[in-house]
């Protein structure tokens, strides 16, 4: 797995979504683009990966395509709708791009060089508030587990197989 950091920007979502779906077709890789204002850490991603990919093996998936199962890990979310608001939106964007399987080199190059301005970090830049409300994490359980919120993020995303 490669996570790829930068700036988007997306004229409309629809077409952005058909390139990253045109370099995975390319490369064999899955490719996941996500707003970095909702994720905690590397280690996030990489549960949602593994909680994804278990649940395809098992034939449990809700998605047909791999790379929209681990958007719903990452957001902890078994409605796609709900989902997509870890995802771009028009305009610019600060992104996490996930890069894995396949010809990952090849992937993460063609990404770089068509669709991210890889020049910004944004790994780890993650809003607190917007990741609090989201993932509903109240100041109580932030208060138990020493302010970590990548804890309690990373329990949602692994709740996501029990709430089915």
């Amino acid at each position: 797995m490669m996570l790829l950091e930068g700036t988007v920007e997306v004229d409309d979502v629809d077409t952005f979504v058909a390139e990253i779906g045109e370099i995975s077709a390319e490369t064999g890789a899955t490719i996941q683009a996500f707003d970095a204002r909702y994720v905690v850490s590397e280690r996030h991603l990489e549960r949602a990966v593994e909680l994804a990919d278990r649940a395809i093996e098992r034939g449990e998936n809700v998605a047909r395509d791999r790379a929209v199962e681990i958007l719903l890990y990452a957001a902890g979310r078994r409605q796609i709708t709900e989902a997509l608001e870890l995802g771009v939106s028009p305009g610019e964007n600060r992104v996490v791009v996930l890069v894995d399987g396949g010809d990952e080199t090849d992937a993460a190059a063609t990404v770089r060089s068509r669709v991210l301005d890889a020049g910004t970090p944004t790994l780890g830049d993650y809003d607190s508030g917007r990741v609090c409300e989201y993932f509903d994490v109240s100041d109580a359980e932030l208060d138990v587990v020493d302010g970590d919120l990548e804890l309690l993020v990373l329990e949602r995303v692994a709740l996501l197989v029990v709430e089915k």
